[in-house]
């Protein structure tokens, strides 16, 4: 007869989220158990940001958030910010530097943010159980047991922190929503989320010779309140378009729904070709480059029909008119995406509504709590999701308690 090992908490998923909710439930007390069926941990930050990891945004707010309850997130991400997490990476000597509109990044690498969350699991007592996959969850009268690879293990309280099903390489599954229903739970259909999109080969064969060619646009996708803008860089791919502008606008999108694109964003360049018409004589492709980049320039002038040959006091008005306004409301119709494989976050997941907001515990099942990725609140590419995985981690910590429910008689199990 062995004794089953028993933890005020367990978290199941050691990745950005699962971490931090460990470590600092560990420092405030409470016996942590933390399990991961994937060999290494935290994965997904090891390989985001090209390796230095976007660990948050300066400028983190709940608008960057996409929920079917868009307000779910204001109180988590409200307690703890992305200044909080900035003083904790100072204070491990991780050195960081702004890249790109609030996104901040390691000088040097991914390996740092999860060595910082390691050592502070450490200093917790977090114990820790990796390869370790969980076989099956049941709820007990004290709290819930868990059958592992590792053996049986019991706690008052259970945190499910397993991400979502972007990356299937790396260790993604649906664990997390299996719990979820097991639980009584529903969720917001699971979709990819910040992933490239993609066009069928007919349609996108005129464009396929810009493989590899990037520009700043504005790109708006969605409908209604669903509609959103964003001003970022778009890359062609031999497929259809990838890039922050398309990544960003993919989480928007819905199947059959167009794309606007503004390829000269910034500019206006109808008046620009109009004042070059009467100043210039040089011929419309060499004249159109100089706002759009030659190869796009010179696809674009295929398309309709115009001689990217004739001098620019050769065409008429309605001619050049009609050219700008073709370039800066191009609307495309894409025919899907590319994927889990390449999405970077999972939208949808547990639906908040069934959650509080204050703590991300269950309202139907007490003790049990759902947070980061696996739950229904997907931010924008540039560190929302990493900030939202601090910020729901730390929110669920803190309303974790210590010694609940552990004075079961029957403590024993076979061994």
């Amino acid at each position: 007869m062995a004794t089953m090992p028993e933890f005020d908490v367990i978290v199941i998923g050691a990745g950005a989220a699962g971490l931090f909710c460990a470590g600092m439930a560990g420092q405030r007390g409470l016996r942590v158990l933390l399990i991961d069926h994937a060999a290494r941990r935290a994965e997904k930050i090891r390989i985001s940001g090209g390796g230095r990891c976007n660990f948050t945004n300066r400028d983190c707010g709940p608008g960057q958030f996409i929920s079917e309850n868009p307000h779910f997130c204001r109180s988590a991400l409200a307690r703890y910010t992305a200044d909080d997490f900035i003083a904790l990476v100072r204070r491990h000597g991780i050195a960081f530097h702004e890249k790109h509109r609030g996104q901040l990044f390691c000088d040097g690498s991914a390996e740092q943010i999860i060595a910082m969350l390691g050592a502070e699991c450490a200093a917790g007592g977090v114990q820790h159980w990796q390869p370790c996959a969980v076989q099956a969850v049941r709820q007990g009268a004290d709290g819930f047991v868990l059958d592992t690879d590792q053996g049986v293990a019991r706690a008052a309280q259970l945190v499910v922190a397993t991400g979502g099903l972007s990356i299937p390489k790396i260790g993604a599954t649906d664990l997390g929503y299996r719990l979820a229903r097991q639980f009584g739970h529903g969720l917001v259909e699971p979709r990819p989320g910040l992933v490239p999109l993609t066009f069928d080969a007919a349609s996108w064969a005129p464009f396929t010779a810009l493989a590899g060619l990037s520009l700043e646009v504005a790109i708006e996708a969605g409908s209604g309140k669903r509609r959103q803008r964003f001003v970022e860089d778009l890359l062609f791919t031999h497929r259809g378009l990838s890039g922050p502008a398309v990544l960003q606008a993919s989480s928007y999108w819905r199947e059959g729904e167009p794309l606007r694109i503004d390829l000269a964003a910034g500019q206006d360049l109808a008046a620009r070709l109009a004042q070059d018409k009467a100043t210039s004589r040089r011929q419309l492709g060499n004249q159109l480059a100089a706002y759009l980049p030659q190869r796009l320039a010179e696809v674009w002038l295929q398309s309709p029909g115009l001689d990217a040959a004739l001098p620019m006091p050769q065409l008429r008005d309605r001619q050049l008119a009609a050219l700008a306004a073709a370039i800066r409301t191009w609307q495309v119709v894409p025919d899907g995406s590319e994927g889990w494989r390449k999405a970077e976050v999972t939208l949808g997941g547990v639906d908040t509504r069934e959650l509080s907001s204050q703590s991300l515990e269950s309202r139907l099942v007490p003790g049990l709590h759902f947070i980061g990725e696996v739950v229904d609140v997907t931010g924008w590419l540039g560190g929302y999701n990493f900030q939202w995985a601090w910020s729901s981690a730390a929110a669920c910590a803190r309303a974790l308690q210590p010694g609940v429910g552990l004075r079961l008689a029957a403590g024993q199990v076979s061994g």
